[in-house]
């Protein structure tokens, strides 16, 4: 884990974060595929969060999700409403483990 957490180093999160990215990505995806269709779940992780950006601005972790995440997500059936769900609570859960990962309290 992180000493302690610099925003700084954050722009280049790769060189210095890395491990710990892989970490609180990695706890997302096996938090959401113990609750969710494990299909639905491995096809967002491989087609649009493998191509998502987080980033940390103002004291929070947010997700940048690529153009189109609907467009990108093929072989999976499933509902419109049912895949914005669960990408959503999936976005959310990434992000809660990037503030925990790196012992960040969200702002009020």
């Amino acid at each position: 884990m992180a000493d302690e957490f610099d925003p700084e180093k954050f722009e280049d999160k790769y060189a210095h974060y890395f491990n710990e990215l892989q970490r609180a990505y990695k706890n997302a995806f096996n938090h959401m595929n113990e609750r969710h269709d494990s299909q639905l779940i491995h096809g967002i992780d491989q087609t649009i969060l493998n191509e998502s950006e987080p980033f940390y601005e103002d004291g929070e972790f947010y997700v940048e999700l690529p153009e189109n995440p609907r467009d990108r997500l093929e072989g999976v059936l499933v509902d419109d409403e049912t895949f914005e769900e669960t990408l959503e609570e999936y976005v959310e859960r990434i992000e809660a483990e990037l503030h925990r990962t790196f012992q960040v309290d969200r702002p009020e």
